[in-house]
């Protein structure tokens, strides 16, 4: 692991502290200017996701500067996460309740902090102990480090889902079950 790495666990309250570093750090890994990784756009998509009941931060910080976060919440009843899905998926597969599923909204590092593992440690250190039957996240589907990255995690994809969003692009739909988790836990212990 990274010298001087730090993994921190905040609630919202706590984030609002420090909001502009999440938003700077977005816009620089997002640096492609399209409408849709606009900062507007992603303010105030954060500012509606730190006002669901249990949504958590992780930070990733080497010598106090922020290089990576992931964050996610539980989907409530009546969520609008599952909205534009594309294909068939089973009976019932969106039905939610506040406490069957964890959503996944943003995982990133730092361009010149990849490769080094932080991206899984944000990962596990968000979805270690959660108590909800399975997580999911959106990923694109041309995303092939991403791609390969969660699969190797223990996600499968299940459908592909466009947001109703404007100028939202189209991304699987990838979930996990906490045995899976432990499943790689394992793997990873062994070797």
């Amino acid at each position: 692991m990274i010298e001087g790495l730090q993994l921190r666990h905040h609630d919202a309250d706590e984030a609002y502290g420090f909001l502009d570093q999440l938003v700077d750090l977005y816009l620089a890994v997002y640096s492609d200017g399209d409408e849709f990784h606009s900062e507007d756009r992603y303010r105030r998509q954060l500012d509606l996701h730190m006002q669901r009941a249990g949504w958590e931060l992780v930070t990733a910080a080497v010598d106090g500067v922020l290089v990576g976060y992931v964050y996610g919440f539980p989907l409530p009843p009546q969520t609008r996460w599952w909205d534009g899905i594309h294909e068939p998926v089973p009976p019932g597969f969106t039905d939610e309740d506040g406490k069957r599923t964890f959503a996944i909204s943003e995982l990133l590092v730092h361009l010149a902090w990849r490769r080094q593992g932080i991206a899984a440690a944000l990962h596990y250190k968000l979805v270690a102990g959660r108590r909800e039957q399975r997580t999911t996240l959106l990923v694109h589907p041309d995303n092939a480090a991403a791609q390969r990255a969660y699969r190797s995690w223990g996600w499968t994809k299940v459908t592909k889902l466009q947001p109703n969003w404007k100028n939202a692009p189209v991304f699987d739909v990838l979930v996990r079950t906490p045995a899976r988790l432990e499943e790689r836990k394992a793997v990873v212990l062994i070797r």
